[in-house]
């Protein structure tokens, strides 16, 4: 089943690029275009407003990724977030220590930990992309008594290769470990075991898998890091910040929770569309989206194969995303992705590989377009 009408996708357009960034519903772009027009008649605004779209969605994040509401905030990238937890996680790291991250990982997740390893005279170690595919294994394998940081994601940005945080978040906490989740290419679009994974920080941006307005993105902090310094002082994460009579009347303590993260001017137009996104995700169920969009990609590295298409075993793949290298003799992957924009069917190119990526939007007309096109393109 397609859910196309949810979306203003034209019929002439095949879109599987949602890794680079995804459509909006159409019920987000009504809620957002009715908050911009509230900014015409700001007497209606009270001083709630700046407060409770952003509980709305420290709730619905909750209920649909695990935690609890208090332990949200809201970011407006993953490279805040990112930085927000290595500002964090500074002050306990010394000279020698390392910090783990992945290969080709995306840079949000890369740059922020240079600067603190060069703060801190720590070293930045990098996991070597896994000839087998196993990133879970490599990731185990080079994770020891010197790494302080494990920086991951759950699903590689190039590809959609799978890493299993169950066992890393184990392994991290067992040394006394920091991990840091980069799940923007993830939650949203599979399951997200928190309570086994238990991330000390996880962010991801909004605008991909979790078809929110770009930037947005949610952030959760564990509890052992909820008097942290923020990377920035709000006054709106202050004790007092309700009370808009009083500001002047500075207070040195923070709202609870991981508020205190919250970029300062969090009480965006955006926030409707974030909210009526994480509803529509929370209808459909992570787990559905899942089984949903793991049945299109499967279909499409079936017929990727089939014309010898280099892709990772299925056991290593994210369900929702796939990524896949150009073989011998065919045409360049700068020319199939070409060859198919031109006919309106759009993926990405991530170096010499494919990547497609599907959301709900996606139909049979769709599939059928794209497996035709990559038959034809030499």
């Amino acid at each position: 089943m397609s859910y196309r009408h949810l979306f203003d996708v034209p019929d002439d357009v095949a879109y599987f690029n949602c890794a680079y960034y995804s459509p909006i519903l159409n019920e987000s772009r009504r809620r957002l275009i009715a908050a911009t027009a509230e900014k015409s008649h700001p007497w209606t605004r009270t001083t709630e407003h700046f407060f409770d779209d952003a509980e709305t969605i420290r709730g619905l994040a909750a209920n649909l990724f695990g935690g609890h509401a208090e332990g949200y905030a809201l970011v407006p990238s993953v490279s805040y977030g990112i930085s927000t937890a290595a500002r964090a996680i500074e002050p306990t790291l010394q000279a020698g220590d390392r910090i783990l991250v992945m290969a080709d990982e995306f840079p949000s997740n890369v740059l922020p930990w240079r600067r603190t390893a060069l703060e801190r005279g720590a070293e930045i170690v990098t996991v070597p992309t896994p000839a087998d595919g196993d990133w879970t294994r490599a990731i185990l394998a080079m994770i020891d008594a010197r790494v302080k940081v494990v920086a991951m994601s759950a699903c590689h940005w190039t590809n959609g290769a799978r890493i299993d945080l169950g066992p890393i978040g184990r392994a991290a906490r067992d040394l006394g470990s920091a991990l840091v989740v980069d799940a923007t290419q993830s939650l949203g679009a599979m399951p997200f075991a928190m309570d086994e994974v238990r991330p000390d920080f996880l962010i991801a941006a909004a605008y991909k898998w979790l078809l929110c307005p770009y930037g947005t993105a949610i952030m959760h902090v564990a509890e052992r890091w909820h008097h942290a310094r923020p990377l920035e002082e709000s006054w709106l994460a202050r004790s007092n910040a309700h009370d808009f009579t009083a500001l002047a009347d500075y207070s040195d303590e923070y709202l609870p929770g991981a508020r205190r993260f919250d970029v300062g001017e969090k009480a965006t137009t955006q926030l409707p569309g974030v909210i009526a996104a994480l509803e529509q995700i929370q209808t459909w169920g992570v787990g559905a989206i899942a089984s949903h969009l793991g049945a299109i990609t499967a279909r499409i590295a079936a017929h990727l194969e089939g014309l010898g298409f280099r892709l990772a075993p299925a056991a290593h793949r994210c369900p929702h995303m796939i990524g896949a290298g150009v073989p011998d003799g065919f045409a360049s992957a700068e020319h199939v992705a070409a060859a198919l924009r031109a006919q309106q069917i759009y993926i990405s190119r991530r170096g010499q590989s494919l990547r497609f990526a599907p959301h709900m939007h996606v139909n049979e007309h769709d599939i059928e377009r794209l497996l035709g096109a990559m038959s034809d393109v030499r």
